[in-house]
């Protein structure tokens, strides 16, 4: 077994069972599924969301294989993903408790609490009108650049997300935000996979998603450029020769995701 309690769970919880006392936890239902619980639930009059993995069964797990998903299967993943890009100096959730016991891992019983970031919008819901109402240039070539640092230092530090769209990073709200003074933090990390080099198959997915994830908002030529020179943090024209490759999978892998979008709607 293991546990791991900050405040304010550590005093909370101290002569309880934390297993037992995440799970008496009420508040706003995000995701309710037969191995998965995620809510959001304040404490002394600060908002934490609480993530509960009661294990997914062992015929769920052959499912995601036979279909070449790797299954989560409880909150390590996203506890060792928070942990690693912490070090790294990527900004993202706080945790505050983490719990895991039982060495079934079709059974297993773990979960995560993170603080709740607040006030913050996520990109997605930031650029949403961008097409027809551009935003201010400096103001976008800062985002544009920081997500780029921020994703290519994940990447570097081993770390890929599995969902890494824009709508899971946040800018921090709570001051006026300007191109010269702005926070962003990556969140949902509960696919993520932590390894000591990233290969490029899963380098490459997580960059599809995200290229995927801004086709509608109005992105130039030059803004991709933008991009592509703060993740590589080379010249354009090095990346361009070097990485030629990647860049039209990147675009064919971009489209087919986009036409199932069209075709599927939220069911993709």
């Amino acid at each position: 077994m293991k546990l791991v309690l900050a405040e304010p769970f550590k005093s909370l919880w101290a002569d309880r069972d934390a297993f037992v006392a995440v799970e008496a936890l009420q508040g706003q239902v995000f995701r309710e599924l037969e191995g998965r619980r995620t809510l959001r639930t304040e404490v002394a009059g600060r908002g934490y969301f609480v993530k509960i993995h009661r294990g997914i069964g062992w015929g769920e797990i052959v499912k995601n294989l036979l279909t070449a998903k790797l299954p989560v299967l409880g909150a390590r993943q996203e506890w060792q993903a928070i942990e690693r890009l912490q070090r790294a100096g990527v900004a993202t959730m706080t945790a505050v408790a983490y719990g895991e016991r039982g060495s079934n891992p079709a059974a297993q019983h773990s979960f995560i609490v993170t603080e709740e970031l607040a006030p913050t919008t996520d990109l997605e819901q930031l650029s949403l009108n961008w097409a027809q109402q551009p935003p201010e240039p400096r103001l976008k070539w800062a985002l544009i650049k920081e997500v780029a640092s921020m994703v290519g230092t994940m990447h570097r530090a081993g770390v890929n997300h599995r969902d890494c769209y824009i709508c899971h990073f946040l800018l921090h709200t709570d001051k006026p935000v300007t191109a010269d003074d702005f926070r962003l933090s990556v969140i949902d990390l509960h696919r993520a996979q932590v390894r000591n080099e990233l290969p490029l198959r899963w380098r490459n997915k997580d960059l599809a998603a995200l290229y995927f994830s801004v086709l509608d908002i109005g992105l130039t030529r030059r803004d991709k450029w933008r991009f592509l020179r703060n993740y590589f943090q080379q010249p354009l024209r090095q990346i361009l020769q070097e990485e030629g490759r990647l860049l039209a999978w990147l675009e064919s892998k971009a489209a087919k995701l986009y036409g199932r979008k069209q075709r599927y709607g939220d069911r993709l």
